[in-house]
């Protein structure tokens, strides 16, 4: 062993390379530092050191060996040359019951003085690496002992010394034993080069790393857009590969992100092809340049959402309709520069289009509309909002060439009842939306409730046509409805009265701002429905707190929403989330 603290640099990496392929002892021992000491000895100290290995030949067990190691007599012989060397030696060569046994009466033990400060808990074949220069003199760990270390066993016999050629000249190292196996002969197993690196994993404390990649890109499925990007692939190169994976990019949501320009859209979209969403709203920086990019390297694009791109025309709706054939769902609402020109070339080119959302486009017209209906037979879901150039017409078209729909709105468009009576051809249909539809009235309403038998949700709201006649005949035609939308409605307590006593499905209804609404409304449909979990009385000034705190009581299966209510409920989860108020005198 003191050919690692050598001062000739050249002699010791030639040494250093010659013990690491031959060496049987590959840790700090007491042969070694025999053999391989390349300080002068003189004739007496040699004399003794080759007594010393004969000696040690001749041993028989384990236990012998131990023994011979650890007298402090034979110990003086080496000791000017290499003291507290060897403070590993034990722990080193004999496992840990025989070695309590035997080193019981040395209560203090020398301590390696290499530049690791310790003993690595690693396998006996890795050569730890020490220092070149001088060794230093400063204090050493007190920890060291305490340390786990590798077993490296000794030869059982004499016989198995002399067949592997141990006896005789000891400076020959390539004679030596290969390490090993605690457990016999039998049990033993040589370590080569090629398990090395698994043996050295073995030893490394666990890391996230060592988990399969499929795990982690569950994990990194949990992660947001932004998360992924900015903070987990700044990680490693593993982790931004990782990031790179193909399934993250498949469903891009880029919504209000300021940041992203036509240059970063274009990026994104070469990273890969098999892209089937995209969501660009609220993003002011994008330009049809921008989405045109992305639309050529995205052909399977089966979703895209642009909500309130102002900046945005024809031309990129144009470019998502030509190079993205496979289009099922297309929500750009609020973009005042689209025309009948895009929905035109979406009729065309996309007829898989299953959902569409034009809500406040201003300029779109019943041409559009038109166009769009017969290009799309297989449209399930069509909402639009107060679209002012939308009639009757656009209506009628959809109820004719789109029997498949199952979600129509039409809130503040120009639709009057000549228009919404053309729906009850909509076998399918489950949720409708009138709200604030100026020519509406009962009989159309009616009429609908009694064709649609799946009809699920009506929102009849701003529409102060509505009474208690139309209420009470949907609650008893309406035997699938489940949502009922009464919000500035010119209806009464009679309404809510005829809701408890005949519909058995009903669960949700919103009488907000319904001036004639009382106690007696409430509390009536509170105690006769068994199907209600819900009841909205907002700004209903007639129904007095008190009321609403005794139903809340006495009915806490039901939901009641007024302003205190809600205040109280928004109260209690601020609390459940940790929110402490402030009572300072400042505040």
């Amino acid at each position: 062993m003191g050919h690692f603290f050598s001062k000739n640099g050249k002699r010791v990496k030639k040494r250093r390379r010659k013990v690491r392929k031959n060496c049987f002892l590959r840790g700090p021992c007491m042969l070694c530092f025999i053999v391989h000491n390349t300080s002068a000895l003189d004739e007496d100290q040699f004399e003794s050191a080759s007594k010393v290995a004969e000696r040690y030949t001749a041993l028989t067990t384990t236990e012998e060996c131990a023994k011979f190691l650890l007298s402090p007599k034979e110990l003086s012989i080496w000791e000017e040359q290499g003291k507290s060397l060897l403070s590993s030696v034990p722990a080193k060569l004999i496992g840990p019951p025989l070695f309590r046994a035997v080193c019981s009466d040395y209560s203090e033990m020398p301590v390696c003085k290499r530049k690791c400060a310790g003993v690595q808990a690693c396998t006996p074949c890795k050569l730890p690496r020490s220092a070149v220069g001088r060794v230093p003199e400063t204090g050493l760990n007190n920890d060291i002992a305490q340390c786990p270390v590798s077993v490296c066993t000794l030869p059982a016999s004499t016989a198995e010394c002399t067949n592997l050629g141990l006896e005789g000249n000891m400076g020959d190292c390539s004679s030596l034993l290969q390490p090993l196996s605690p457990l016999g002969s039998e049990d033993s197993e040589v370590i080569t080069p090629e398990n090395l690196k698994d043996l050295r994993m073995e030893s490394e404390p666990p890391n996230i790393n060592q988990l399969p990649s499929s795990i982690l890109l569950k994990v990194f499925a949990h992660l947001s857009l932004k998360e992924r990007c900015l903070s987990a692939s700044l990680v490693c190169k593993y982790w931004r590969d990782l990031g790179l994976d193909f399934q993250f990019w498949k469903q891009l949501d880029l919504s209000g992100r300021q940041q992203i320009t036509d240059d970063v859209l274009k990026r994104i979209a070469s990273k890969n092809r098999n892209r089937i969403q995209i969501n660009i709203s609220d993003c002011r920086n994008i330009s049809d340049t921008g989405v045109s990019s992305i639309a050529i390297q995205s052909p399977g694009l089966q979703k895209y959402i642009a909500y309130r791109c102002k900046q945005l025309s024809d031309i990129s709706l144009i470019a998502i309709a030509c190079h993205c054939p496979l289009l099922h769902k297309v929500h750009v609402g609020n973009q005042d520069k689209l025309t009948d020109e895009s929905l035109q070339q979406l009729g065309e080119k996309c007829p898989d289009v299953l959902d569409i959302h034009f809500g406040q486009c201003y300029k779109i017209t019943d041409e559009g509309m038109m166009a769009l209906a017969r290009g799309c037979p297989r449209l399930q879901k069509i909402y639009m909002q107060e679209n002012k150039l939308v009639t009757d017409k656009s209506v009628k078209a959809f109820a004719e060439h789109c029997p498949l729909l199952q979600i129509v709105g039409f809130m503040g468009c120009s639709v009057t009842s000549q228009g919404v009576i053309h729906l009850t051809r909509l076998k399918e249909l489950i949720s409708l939306d009138l709200r604030h539809i100026t020519e509406l009235n009962n009989e159309t309403v009616m009429e609908v409730v009694k064709r649609c038998k799946n009809l699920s949700a009506l929102n009849l709201c701003l529409n102060w046509s509505i009474n208690d006649r139309c209420v009470e005949f949907i609650a008893k035609e309406g035997k699938s409805l489940k949502e009922l939308y009464l919000v500035s409605c010119k209806i009464t307590d009679y309404a809510l009265i005829t809701i408890g006593q005949y519909s058995t499905t009903i669960e949700t209804v919103d009488v907000g701002w319904c001036k004639e609404i009382t106690d007696k409304g409430a509390t009536q449909i509170s105690q006769t429905s068994k199907s209600l979990r819900y009841l909205g009385l907002m700004r209903c000034d007639k129904v007095n707190e008190d009321t609403v705190e005794r139903l809340v009581q006495e009915y806490p299966h039901i939901t009641f929403s007024t302003v205190m209510q809600d205040c109280k409920r928004t109260l209690e989860r601020a609390y459940q989330m940790g929110w402490i108020p402030n009572t300072s005198t400042a505040s």
